[in-house]
């Protein structure tokens, strides 16, 4: 199984960079727990509401704002676990993710990709997919294959199976799928199973997982409960991603919006783990800062290093394995 090196560790010799300190994570921590039980999330879902509801949130059926008890959100942190195994095809590439220890896979999912023959700047392919596929099964520092583009030569109501498939066939290592829908995603675990050997041997070693992203600021559309779901039925890996922009959908502030994010995260997680305790989930983030010359959410900033790091810090304070975007 490959182990990655691990960042941050306390250390009284060396360098490392803290992003915050033990008691602006306790801030963050409590502000966060105000925002859920007081103003709460939305969640379009009312089949997530019922849960909620008997899981003992406070559901307001008519506005499906859901306020959390501060101890149900705590409970439900204490029961993910703290490391995941990230299974590949092929047992060599099983990756431990957790704790400290770092790994790396691409950042998907692209719409365009640049020819290598002519330099030109084109529609990514299913044919482009199978290369990225192969180069990234090949490489010894990538843990995780994400697709990094979407194919655009495919029907769009079928692209992200003929993303997994793709992934499936040409890559040995644990895959991070898109996924579009529930119906998309109960085909490919589907694919995983028959791969694996059925779905107890999944739950043991899933070599699969995907991610939801909640819709800032402080909402989740059904598209995505209903895949939390799905995954917490079955034991799948879930990643819960936000992808806030300061200052666009979250406060303009790196602080205000750590808040913000940390509540869409934590509000999908808590949906996980009511309807199956223990269930594999993942504290993500893509959330960075807007730009409001041009109106788009900026990859390259200094804010997503700033806002990612903080992230981690985060996580480790809540024992929860992380996957946060690089710049």
């Amino acid at each position: 199984m490959r182990r990655g090196p691990k960042a941050g560790n306390e250390a009284i010799l060396g360098w490392g960079l803290k992003a915050l300190s033990k008691d602006m994570i306790e801030d963050i921590h409590n502000a966060t727990l105000e925002i859920m039980q007081t103003t709460g999330i939305r969640f379009d879902s009312d089949r997530a509401l019922d849960i909620f509801e008997k899981g003992g949130c406070w559901v307001n059926r008519k506005t499906k704002v859901v306020r959390f008890p501060r101890h149900l959100v705590n409970d439900a942190i204490t029961s993910c676990p703290n490391q995941i195994i990230m299974a590949g095809r092929d047992s060599r590439h099983d990756f431990m993710m957790g704790g400290r220890e770092v790994g790396f896979t691409p950042f998907g999912v692209g719409v365009t990709t640049q020819d290598l023959e002519t330099g030109e700047l084109r529609d990514s392919t299913k044919a482009d997919l199978e290369e990225m596929g192969v180069l990234i099964d090949a490489l010894p520092h990538m843990d995780i294959y994400t697709p990094p583009v979407t194919p655009r030569d495919v029907p769009n109501e079928s692209y992200d199976l003929h993303m997994a498939e793709t992934a499936f066939v040409n890559c040995s290592k644990h895959i991070g799928a898109e996924i579009e829908s529930k119906e998309s995603a109960l085909q490919i675990f589907e694919m995983a199973a028959a791969i694996t050997g059925g779905s107890d041997e999944m739950k043991a070693r899933p070599i699969v997982s995907t991610l939801v992203c909640p819709t800032s600021p402080l909402q989740y559309i059904e598209n995505a409960t209903d895949l939390i779901e799905l995954c917490a039925e079955k034991w799948i890996p879930m990643t819960v991603l936000s992808m806030a922009m300061a200052g666009g959908s979250s406060p303009i502030s790196i602080s205000g919006t750590l808040v913000t994010h940390n509540a869409e995260v934590l509000a999908g997680i808590v949906l996980g783990q009511i309807i199956n305790p223990g269930t594999p989930m993942i504290y993500g983030s893509s959330t960075t800062t807007f730009d409001m010359r041009y109106s788009a959410a900026v990859v390259g900033a200094p804010e997503l290093g700033m806002i990612s790091a903080a992230v981690v810090e985060l996580a480790n304070f809540y024992g929860l394995p992380n996957y946060v975007a690089g710049g």
